[in-house]
């Protein structure tokens, strides 16, 4: 059984900094790619920031410069740094096995809670 849980969400300032992390089971995580999403009130879940298997990664447009995503596969852990946050960045943050969404097989955690204040 496949489990995601994010950690590490808070209320934070504006400029200041979250490391959030993301507990896998259950999945075989080292080859893996794996995504952080957010959903904002009212808005469609996006995808900020992936990793590949080979540590590779891509980010969002709106995140790019300020979001860092790694992984410890000995963890079976993926991290999203967060600094110079924005109130644009509040949202529900959810981590996801990209790999297993492409083979339709889409699982979601619970989701981690940021909230920029200004």
């Amino acid at each position: 059984q496949v489990q995601l849980v994010e950690s590490g969400g808070g209320l934070v300032q504006a400029g200041g900094s979250l490391r959030l992390s993301c507990a896998a089971s259950g999945v075989i995580f080292s080859s893996h790619v794996m995504g952080w999403y957010r959903q904002a009130p009212g808005k469609q879940r996006e995808l900020v920031a992936r990793i590949t298997s080979g540590s590779s990664t891509n980010y969002a447009d709106s995140v790019k410069g300020r979001f860092t995503i790694s992984r410890d596969n000995a963890k079976n852990t993926v991290y999203l740094q967060m600094n110079s946050l924005k109130p644009e960045d509040t949202a529900v943050y959810y981590c996801n096995d990209l790999t297993a969404q492409a083979m339709g097989n889409d699982y979601w955690g619970q989701g981690t809670q940021v909230t920029v204040s200004s």
